[in-house]
Order: structure tokens, then sequence, then C-alpha cells
């Protein structure tokens, strides 16, 4: 089984990717964020690099995929590669970051990539207002996101929205973050392994 977990940068999927894994059981996969060698000259010239940033995370998380495919595990994802193309890519080409024509190019490696790729048995959504994605940014302190702006948060979130509600497929589970601090409330935390339990296992599965 494959679970994905979505959602903008600072709501939370790495702390719930790993507390699933240990819950479950389940073998945690992370993109890699920090080894990325574009990531902070992207922050300093998001224009100038922003088709090397894309295609590094693109290269990446097909790996990712072709590895689950091959796991007789349970995995848990911290970001899909749909979210990454149908948010973050697509939000830089609207933003003017991306040219049409590496665009272009982009989107068409990456309909090549899908013919073999295995679509999620569940997509966590982590939705959150910009006011909490902010918090949870200067808190955790990464120097590289300091420097985020709040548009550009507000831009992913609307793509986001757009994303999962009217582009992708598969199976989604939204659960709103705001009012929950999963990580340290045990009760938040039961309440999403409970939804987890009845969309998956449940005899009537929740779609939402």
């Amino acid at each position: 089984m494959y679970i994905a977990i979505a959602g903008n940068i600072g709501c939370g999927k790495t702390t719930l990717t790993n507390m699933l894994a240990r819950h479950y059981g389940w073998e945690a996969r992370f993109e890699a964020v920090t080894d990325n060698p574009y990531l902070e000259d992207y922050y300093k010239d998001i224009r100038r690099w922003s088709f090397a940033l894309e295609v590094y995370f693109l290269k990446e998380r097909f790996r990712d995929l072709l590895r689950i495919a091959e796991s007789e595990h349970t995995i848990v994802q911290d970001r899909s590669i749909f979210e990454g193309v149908y948010v973050f890519t697509a939000n830089n080409k609207a933003m003017g970051n991306l040219s049409d024509r590496d665009f272009e190019t982009y989107m068409e490696l990456f309909e090549q990539m899908i013919n073999v790729a295995k679509m999620p048995d569940l997509m966590i959504y982590l939705r959150a207002s910009v006011p909490h994605l902010v918090a949870n940014i200067q808190k955790r302190g990464r120097d590289y996101e300091q420097t985020i702006q709040l548009e550009y948060l507000q831009n992913l979130n609307d793509r986001y929205e757009d994303f999962i509600f009217n582009r992708y497929k598969g199976r989604v589970m939204v659960v709103d973050v705001d009012d929950l601090d999963f990580e340290h409330v045990p009760h938040d935390f039961a309440g999403i392994v409970d939804k987890i339990d009845r969309t998956l296992f449940g005899l009537f599965p929740e779609n939402m």
C-alpha cells in the first residue's frame, strides 16, 4: 500500500509522516529537500534556477516512485510527484519563473514518467492557512525559508485547493490542521488515525 502526505510548506507533512510510520509500522519516504543542490540558489534567484530545481525534484520523485512500486512494505511518503508538478511547478510557471519552452519540456518528461507511475492508495491533504504556515516556518528556522513571501505561500495554497479538488483523480482525505497540534496532543493525532482507519479499512470508507 502507498500513502502520500500532501500540503504546503510548513503544514506538518514530515512530522505526520514520521508519526504515521511509527504508529502503523509503515516505511517512511522523504523528499530530498536539504540535499537539493539548487535550493539555496533558487531562493536567491527564483527565475534563474526554477527549471533546474523543478527537474531535480521531478527526477528524485520519479526515482522514489520506482522504488515504491518495487517495495513489499506499506509506504508513507512526504509529498508526491503529482503535487510537485501540479502545485509547485505550475505555480512557478504562472509566476513567470519558467519559460513556455522549459515548462513544455518539463511536462513532456512528467507525462512519460506517469505512464509507469503508481497512484497512491490514499493521499492525505494537510490543509492550512497562510498564518499557520508562517508560524511553523518561523518556528523551525530554516534559513533559506525565512525569505519566502506571503504571496508565494498563498499562491501555493490556491494551487493545492485546485489540485486536490479539481485535478487529482485518486482517493483523498482532507485534514484541516489550523486548530490541531497532532505532534503534541495525543487526541488530535488519534483523530487523524481514526479517520485513516475508517477511510482505508472501515466498512463505510470516507472519500474526503
